[in-house]
């Protein structure tokens, strides 16, 4: 393999959990020379893993620019331990605070897809000392209650009183995925849509406007709740919900780019 091949290793590091969980991941080491930009870490989706289109052009990026890079799997998801039936924002969150804490060191940008977008929000407020900047794609905070629960029929909301979940069909899987009680409850203590959004620093957002799961408005909204003034939207024209076409992942490598440089000008 030539040095200009980029390298994703197949057999993830592991981070144990105090609660004997375990997170995988992989991590890439920048260029230590000179003044360095932040790290960047990767949030995945809602049953998504690191080893999606946007991590691994995200992770050829950092490779070819020397930048440290960081991705991982929630609970319950992909290669780390876990049921994805016992995973809620929470701890999802909270296993993001961990990989912020103990695998890397000074300023970081975290970039968000879908449900990492939420994530990261909560990562940037439980930790803003350490997060520089934040890049959302099709960021969907708040999810579980305005696009899951106040969306779901009657019927629905009954099975899921009786049963403690429901399960829905995935536009990106052959298997249904769980929505369960508990994520819709433990939700609501994290809802960050209702009121000004104490986060301060650069934040870039990216949205489709064809997007048929997370409504591209959004993003807009989102905007006018962040305290800071660096926010910038970019809308994408018919563009869906998962923007991991080459010219998405063109256009996201390029945004997280020019973060950098502005945050290690």
């Amino acid at each position: 393999m030539s040095s200009a091949e980029p390298f994703h290793p197949t057999v993830p590091e592991i981070l144990s959990r105090p609660d004997g969980t375990t997170i995988a991941y992989h991590k890439t080491a920048g260029d230590k020379t000179g003044k360095r930009a932040p790290g960047l870490i990767f949030l995945g989706g809602f049953t998504s893993d690191m080893t999606g289109t946007k991590a691994l052009a995200l992770e050829t990026h950092a490779q070819a620019v020397g930048q440290d890079f960081l991705r991982f799997d929630y609970l319950g998801h992909g290669a780390s331990s876990g049921r994805f039936e016992d995973g809620t924002i929470g701890r999802w969150a909270e296993d993001a605070v961990a990989v912020l804490d103990a695998l890397t060191e000074g300023p970081q940008i975290l970039i968000g897809s879908s449900m990492g977008g939420w994530i990261m929000l909560l990562a940037a407020l439980a930790r803003p000392e350490r997060v520089a900047g934040l890049v959302g794609v099709a960021a969907a905070p708040d999810f579980t209650e305005t696009l899951m629960w106040q969306g779901f029929s009657p019927e629905i909301r009954a099975t899921m009183a009786r049963d403690g979940v429901t399960y829905q069909p995935s536009e990106y899987g052959t298997e249904p995925y769980a929505i369960t009680m508990e994520l819709i409850v433990e939700g609501r203590n994290h809802l960050v849509m209702d009121a000004p959004i104490p986060i301060s620093c650069p934040v870039r957002l990216i949205h489709g406007t064809a997007d048929p799961d997370v409504p591209w408005r959004l993003s807009l909204d989102l905007m006018d709740r962040l305290a800071s003034n660096g926010v910038e939207v970019t809308l994408v024209k018919g563009a869906g919900h998962r923007l991991s076409e080459p010219e998405d992942l063109t256009r996201l490598t390029a945004t997280v780019a020019a973060l950098s440089a502005q945050l290690s000008a």
